[in-house]
């Protein structure tokens, strides 16, 4: 697995410390966060497929 270098603001840390669970490591709410990410960018993807769609169907081009 790669290392990756993060240099966290003060802000950045703050979020951290306010998003851990009980037993997690900083690095664990970061995982949680890139996987809230991830879904954003999928529900994304998938709404600009259905502006498209819609658009297609109506006979737009």
């Amino acid at each position: 697995m790669a290392d990756i270098g993060f240099h966290a603001t003060a802000e950045d840390e703050r979020i951290i410390r306010a998003a851990l669970r009980e037993g997690e490591r900083p690095s664990d709410v970061i995982r949680r966060a890139l996987r809230v990410l991830h879904r954003e960018m999928w529900r994304d993807r998938v709404r600009a497929g259905a502006r498209r769609s819609t658009g297609d169907l109506s006979g737009e081009h």
